[in-house]
């Protein structure tokens, strides 16, 4: 099952943002295994996929499963608020080879319990790839009853979540009701530690693209039982966490991989350049982590 600390992989641009930077792209992931990852999350929310097209996410995920090679999983973020197109991206990502899908609750159309359970279940009954479900009612304004995630856990592909809902009651409630073997991933860096507490398997961040080393030793450590040094840890990457999301998520993160000269901070509109406060707060905090 999947554990550990999984990078929200951020999809690097060239410079006027037209098009895929994938020798950055191999760069950063290189860079991440090299220093510890657990997997990787390609084309989620962090990889702005929302602004890539149909050609763009197949191809990133691609040469995703292609340049990790099997090290380590990779989890392909193939959601969408359109059943179908959810269907053709998980399709695809099985067909390449991905060893896993995750899937955001449907945004914008505000569907009801059922229609999340139908949405997930046609996903399901078409496709033959583990599943896990991205619950994050910030962003996709539903939010997933423990009784829908309990009756979807009984389908074959269905084996964890990504919980983005800060909830951390929420682990330990759903435990209660999910008799098989299912994974809880953290969506939510500045509470992995809690959410390990409270039977938590791991954590799908942002700051791992830019602190990859800091947050595998943190996972690490816990599985270890070593948790003063997880504790000592999750203390001096807080400031980065919060200077993750300063601003609208990837902004301050491709910032940071740019310092790192990891990739460009491009970001395709509507998002914008972070400001220049936020610049300097997150050019800070790598050089209090000595990560610059």
């Amino acid at each position: 099952m999947f554990k550990g600390s999984i990078p929200a992989l951020i999809t690097p641009f060239t410079e006027d943002g037209s098009k895929v930077d994938y020798d950055s792209f191999y760069k950063i992931i290189e860079w991440s295994i090299k220093n510890g990852s657990h997997g990787f999350v390609p084309c989620g929310t962090t990889g702005e996929s929302p602004t890539l097209s149909h050609e763009e996410h197949k191809e990133i995920i691609n040469q995703c499963i292609k340049i990790v090679d099997k090290r380590v999983p990779v989890i392909a973020g193939t959601g969408s608020n359109n059943t179908e197109e959810a269907i053709e991206f998980t399709k695809h990502a099985e067909s390449t080879g991905a060893d896993a899908a995750l899937i955001v609750t449907p945004y914008y159309n505000k569907p009801t319990q059922k229609g999340l359970y139908d949405h997930y279940k046609k996903i399901n009954d078409n496709t033959n790839i583990p599943i896990i479900i991205y619950n994050i009612p910030g962003r996709s304004i539903v939010d997933m009853s423990i009784d829908t995630m309990t009756e979807l856990s009984k389908l074959k592909n269905i084996v964890g979540v990504k919980d983005a809902t800060n909830d951390l009651f929420r682990p330990l409630l759903t435990k209660k009701f999910i008799e098989k073997d299912f994974c809880y991933l953290s969506g939510e860096d500045g509470t992995a530690i809690p959410f390990l507490s409270q039977g938590g398997d791991g954590c799908i961040s942002v700051s791992a693209n830019v602190a990859p080393k800091y947050c595998s030793e943190m996972q690490n450590y816990w599985i270890e039982k070593k948790y003063e040094r997880a504790f000592e840890i999750n203390l001096k990457i807080a400031k980065l966490h919060h200077a993750m999301f300063i601003e609208s998520s990837p902004g301050p993160v491709k910032y940071a991989a740019e310092l790192l000269n990891l990739c460009s901070s491009k970001t395709r509109l509507p998002l914008t350049n972070i400001n220049d406060n936020t610049k300097k707060t997150v050019e800070k905090v790598l050089k209090d982590l000595e990560l610059i």
